[in-house]
């Protein structure tokens, strides 16, 4: 397992936050099920996205450790790579590779500099929600169009602006915005499981400019966007179910990285 040579701040306090995670066993460090891997383009791939097979592709799965990406990718037949910055995370992969008998490398560093990984290398990048722990998230579309290959998919998934700028709870009988764009989401009470917020994480809320344009600017085509829907009419206020009636809390991305080679010495952004 390759180790990073540095974080920023930022990235310091999310990468030891994963790792508790990854220890107590939340939700997001909890492994694929027997059922899933039988079935494992049907759960990675609900919207059909991937063309009905990824047999023999080489994926990257970034900042996407915890052992359910891997093991997921894999089955449906994928030469697999996992970037993560936890090594708590990336150690659940570990062990879910020897279980399962499957080869997976597995790099820890940060999203923003991949400098280890080839240009042109990856047929497809799938991107977990993560953008919100970087404070910039250009180096990170740079690199995702650098290791692609040219016309090469970019699946992510993203925290919606006016999720993090929202408030968790109902205040006066309703939710209200109360953090600025570009500034770091107000956290969850001490103790409370909101799956809206990670626990001891910093998230900062990203404009719709940096996220859609970030990737345009960098060399990919937008192709598809959808809100995956986690509202529920019976859901009782304060809880997901019930603020997702009125604030969508992600966003899922299609993207396809322009059909040109990238090289480590001309820069994949556009001007504005």
């Amino acid at each position: 397992m390759l180790e990073p040579s540095n974080h920023d701040p930022l990235e310091s306090q999310n990468k030891t936050a994963y790792d508790r995670m990854a220890r107590s066993g939340h939700v997001l460090a909890t492994v694929a099920t027997p059922d899933e891997l039988r079935r494992p383009l049907e759960t990675i791939d609900a919207s059909g996205w991937l063309g009905g097979s990824i047999r023999g592709w080489h994926v990257l799965c970034l900042a996407a450790g915890g052992g359910r990406h891997s093991a997921l990718y894999h089955a449906a037949g994928a030469i697999v790579t996992v970037v993560d910055i936890s090594p708590g995370m990336l150690e659940l992969d570990r062990q879910i590779s020897l279980e399962l008998k499957f080869n997976v490398r597995l790099i820890q560093c940060s999203m923003v500099d991949m400098s280890m990984l080839q240009d042109d290398e990856f047929d497809l990048v799938v991107h977990p929600v993560s953008t919100c722990y970087v404070a910039d998230v250009v180096p990170v579309f740079a690199e995702v169009a650098r290791v692609l290959k040219p016309n090469g998919l970019y699946i992510s998934q993203h925290k919606q602006p006016a999720n993090l700028q929202t408030s968790l709870n109902v205040r006066d009988g309703k939710y209200v915005i109360d953090t600025e764009i570009g500034h770091a989401a107000i956290p969850a009470k001490t103790n409370a499981l909101n799956p809206l917020r990670e626990p001891s994480t910093l998230e900062i809320a990203h404009s719709l400019e940096s996220l859609l344009g970030g990737i345009c600017r960098n060399g990919m085509v937008i192709e598809d966007v959808v809100e995956p829907n986690h509202s529920n009419r019976l859901a009782l206020s304060d809880t997901m179910g019930h603020r997702s009636r009125f604030v969508s809390p992600y966003l899922r991305i299609k993207a396809r990285k322009r059909g040109v080679t990238s090289t480590r010495n001309s820069s994949l952004i556009l001007p504005k």
